[in-house]
């Protein structure tokens, strides 16, 4: 039951929810970009959807049309944010306000379950910076914060009683959640329905009459009741199943109860840079989670215990590629591990001492986590703009090609750089190959002709030699095949190491260490590679033609079923 607001402790005011929200920010302050792996490439997108009526080549290199997907939080948001702060401040702006809505939402689903916030919930927000939002899915990451607060006022309304205006509300909720990600709609459902699961098991009359009898009104009677009132959220059902059966625009979904990498994805929720810093973190939020098994003084909450294996189990049942979307499972991570954090209580028996030591413990948990991550963003920061000062020699408009240097390696700290080259299209209005061409999957498509298989996301990563299970190019070939009479300039991104005679027919422009930008003598024919050189890389050529080849013809029947569909 709550109490009174003069018994609050400090971590369960609303001054303290305020202080967390705002710590939540202070990360990504300094970026001029938020460092993360997707979100230039998505900026790009937006730059061509807002400019693409005004800038005529823009129309000749890529293909944007307006469809109802559930993909579209930021690309909403930016029309009217754009034209007051700019794109790129805009894009900060809502990025922000991601893990602030995150934590808000934690901390107010515990309240609502608890009745005050337990001094163990603080040690579930340094999730809101987690490996799923570094990776820069900013239209999911939003959606699921966006859920998380969602889900708190659907315990509020129950609470209060108010179920008809909960039923009114939720149904454009649910809408905008799904128009905003469709995997925060999914996860909203999810939990809605196991807390709506526990309320009515609650409210079960008392058990009398036969074991049949009891067993219908404790179990099967609760579980159709919950699906009624979750009803309100099946409408953007409706709409998913319009936007997923035109044609090819349903993608594949596959790579089921892939168990090793769902064991990597656990261990990863927290990756950021550090990697003996990030696990050990991460120790500490699974000792906490024990010592809600172990402790005397510590308990799991039945509604969010339900809650959390609910989403344990989607988790478990979830592909690794949903609808042509990859890390499907690996995006829940963390927030499955957060639900099962804010699910712990301290029991009656636990002295006010002690529920201090642990606030305090879990408020120094948070803000080291915080003031590691400032410091990461800060360097992330700091190669950013070293890397972008290339964009100072291109001209506007300019066709760009763009190699970034990966590895076959997977390392922890990740150089989040794959997709910078879409700050080209953002600051220079310039062509980038980093776009993603997923007919339905987002509302851009690539269809510049003369850039072939260079044209598109991933033709910009480039390796020192032949990755396994990827498309990955290796570094001399992408040097010595690229189409140079449909590019102007070559930009290089911290590569491998390679032979510079490759460079002939490449004018330099300017270099900072390994990267440089190169301005293409069209009067120059490009290198030969040996054929001792490229031997291990003929079978990958070959392979890398015929996926292309298939993936424009997929593109060009999934449009003109989407057409027909609209």
């Amino acid at each position: 039951m709550q109490g009174g607001s003069e018994d609050l402790r400090w971590w369960q005011t609303r001054w303290f929810v305020l202080f967390a929200a705002l710590a939540a920010a202070v990360p990504l302050l300094w970026p001029d970009v938020p460092p993360q792996v997707d979100l230039p490439g998505h900026m790009a997108r937006y730059r061509v959807q807002l400019s693409h009526g005004e800038v005529p080549w823009l129309n000749d290199w890529y293909k944007f049309e307006w469809s109802l997907i559930g993909n579209l939080g930021l690309d909403l948001l930016i029309i009217p944010l754009e034209p007051i702060f700019g794109l790129e401040l805009a894009v900060k702006l809502i990025v922000i306000t991601i893990p602030m809505l995150t934590v808000t939402g934690l901390l107010w689903i515990a309240r609502e379950v608890h009745g005050r916030i337990p001094a163990t919930a603080l040690f579930a927000l340094p999730l809101a910076y987690n490996y799923a939002f570094h990776f820069g899915f900013a239209n999911f990451a939003l959606s699921m914060a966006l859920a998380l607060n969602a889900f708190a006022l659907w315990l509020r309304l129950a609470r209060l009683g108010k179920i008809r205006l909960r039923a009114f509300l939720f149904v454009p909720i649910g809408a905008i959640i799904w128009v905003t990600h469709t995997f925060g709609w999914g996860t909203l459902g999810v939990l809605c329905f196991a807390a709506e699961l526990i309320r009515q098991h609650d409210l079960r009359a008392p058990r009398t009459g036969p074991w049949h009898a009891n067993f219908v009104q404790s179990w099967v009677v609760p579980w159709f009741r919950a699906g009624i009132h979750c009803l309100v959220l099946v409408p953007p059902a409706i709409l998913m199943l319009m936007w997923r059966s035109a044609g090819d625009v349903s993608g594949i979904t596959g790579d089921w109860f892939n168990w090793r990498a769902k064991i990597w994805w656990v261990l990863m929720v927290l990756r950021d840079r550090w990697q003996l810093f990030d696990i050990a973190c991460l120790g500490v939020l699974y000792l906490v989670l024990l010592k809600g098994l172990r402790d005397p003084n510590i308990e799991y909450s039945r509604h969010l215990g339900i809650s959390a294996l609910f989403l344990i189990a989607v988790f478990i049942l979830l592909p690794r590629v949903v609808f042509g979307s990859a890390y499907a499972d690996m995006r829940l991570a963390p927030y499955m591990l957060a639900i099962a954090v804010i699910s712990l209580r301290p029991k009656p028996g636990m002295t006010i001492r002690g529920a201090k030591v642990l606030a305090l413990a879990g408020l120094a948990f948070f803000l080291v986590r915080m003031g590691a991550t400032t410091w990461s963003n800060v360097l992330y920061d700091k190669s950013y703009d070293r890397e972008l000062a290339a964009l100072e020699h291109v001209p506007e408009g300019a066709r760009l090609l763009s190699f970034v240097g990966e590895t076959c390696y997977n390392e922890w700290t990740m150089t989040r750089l794959q997709h910078l080259p879409g700050m080209a299209m953002v600051r220079k209005l310039a062509y980038t190959n980093d776009q993603w061409s997923m007919a339905g999957g987002q509302l851009l498509t690539v269809r510049y002709q003369q850039a072939r298989g260079f044209s598109h996301d991933p033709s910009q990563i480039v390796t020192d030699t032949k990755c396994p299970r990827e498309w990955w190019r290796p570094v001399a070939v992408s040097l010595a095949r690229f189409p140079r009479h449909a590019y102007d300039y070559l930009w290089v991104i911290s590569p491998p190491p390679y032979d510079k005679r490759l460079e002939a027919g490449l004018i330099p422009v300017w270099r900072d260490g390994n990267s440089a930008l190169f301005k293409i003598d069209h009067g120059t024919p490009a290198a030969i590679l040996n054929p001792v050189d490229l031997g291990p890389y003929r079978s990958q050529i070959r392979q890398m033609r015929e996926f292309l080849e298939r993936d424009k013809r997929k593109q060009l029947e999934a449009w003109e079923a989407a057409k027909k569909a609209v």
